[in-house]
């Protein structure tokens, strides 16, 4: 790097801080989802004959491929950055073998990508708890675009949108690099897709980049408190939190709740409805239990979530962030001690 390089960095950097700092302004963090899945099968279309569909018990190999062939997929989630989930995901491709160096059978293009997909995650919870769904389509092999997570390998999908907590999303998504879960296995449309789990199929990780409609924001109040203490008194420098003392938060953007209710509408003051997709409170980089995680009766999107702040945070301002299906919201800064 050049001394000119170096100087004009830096004052690129100097400026972006005072820019952030003066207007308040902040990036929205991005919300990234690994997702990993089992059981890999991709039948292929490969008989016109409907009464053999689905009727072979056993493992049963396609007949050889050639460009046009269509299939459909279905493979089994089992986890979500880590955390053990499940949910199916179904994979609709036509294979178009698009390459600027045709050969016999391929199709000529200026871009080198082999199939045209739809692809749904429909993602629950570990116990079977619907979270929601996530749709994406694009193309198949090839590079992944410019600005995907540098985890990418493969792909070029943009998410269309989703329902429940990722209602509205927006995004793009690819096979992910750096992991041996990168197997599969094709069928023919005559095996039983009942015995897909008994036959066995491959494992794959896919990489999302999601900009979802709504993330978690804590709620700071008109005083300029973040969290409160169990008497609802503000946490303040002068009061501040403790470590094993539990806060409250109000928060938005947790998406729906068990049993629901209609969009727009407050929650009911009657009965509490308890968040319904996996939330995570992080105290300094560390995980905090959740004691309570409603909505707020009589409001709409606002939600209470109660929290206790982990053994060993140390004095100073902590910075608490929510996580609700997996989409991180921005830090916010409580005094403690």
């Amino acid at each position: 790097m050049t001394v000119e390089w170096k100087r004009f960095a830096v004052a690129v950097l100097c400026n972006a801080a005072w820019f952030g700092s003066v207007a308040g302004q902040t990036s929205p963090p991005a919300t990234i989802l690994k997702i990993d899945v089992e059981n890999f099968v991709a039948y292929r279309d490969d008989t016109s004959d409907y009464s053999k569909l689905a009727t072979n018990p056993g493992i049963t190999s396609p007949i050889a491929a050639r460009t046009f062939w269509s299939a459909v997929a279905i493979a089994d989630i089992v986890s979500v950055n880590g955390a053990p989930a499940k949910g199916t995901l179904v994979f609709r491709q036509r294979n178009l073998r698009l390459t600027p160096t045709p050969q016999a059978g391929s199709a000529a293009a200026d871009i080198t990508r082999g199939d045209v997909v739809d692809e749904v995650w429909e993602i629950l919870q570990a116990d079977g708890t619907p979270v929601g769904t996530i749709l994406a389509n694009g193309l198949a092999g090839g590079t992944p675009p410019p600005g995907a997570p540098l985890a990418s390998m493969a792909m070029n999908l943009a998410v269309t949108g989703g329902t429940g907590a990722f209602l509205g999303a927006r995004g793009q998504a690819a096979l992910a690099q750096g992991t041996t879960l990168m197997t599969g296995r094709d069928a023919s449309v005559a095996e039983d897709p009942a015995n897909r789990r008994s036959n066995g199929g491959g494992q794959r990780r896919f990489i999302l980049h999601l900009i979802p409609m709504s993330r978690p924001e804590i709620v700071i109040d008109p005083s300029g408190s973040a969290a409160f203490h169990a008497d609802l008194s503000p946490v303040t420098a002068a009061k501040p939190a403790k470590a094993g003392e539990a806060l409250i938060v109000k928060t938005t953007g947790l998406g729906p709740t068990r049993p629901g209710v209609d969009p727009g509408q407050p929650f009911p003051t009657d009965a509490l409805q308890e968040i319904n997709s996996p939330l995570e409170v992080i105290v300094n980089g560390q995980s905090s239990v959740v004691i309570n995680k409603v909505g707020w009766p009589g409001l709409v999107d606002t939600y209470r979530v109660d929290f206790r702040v982990p053994d060993g945070t140390a004095p100073g301002m902590a910075a608490v962030e929510l996580s609700a299906a997996w989409m991180a919201g921005p830090p916010v800064r409580i005094p403690a001690q």
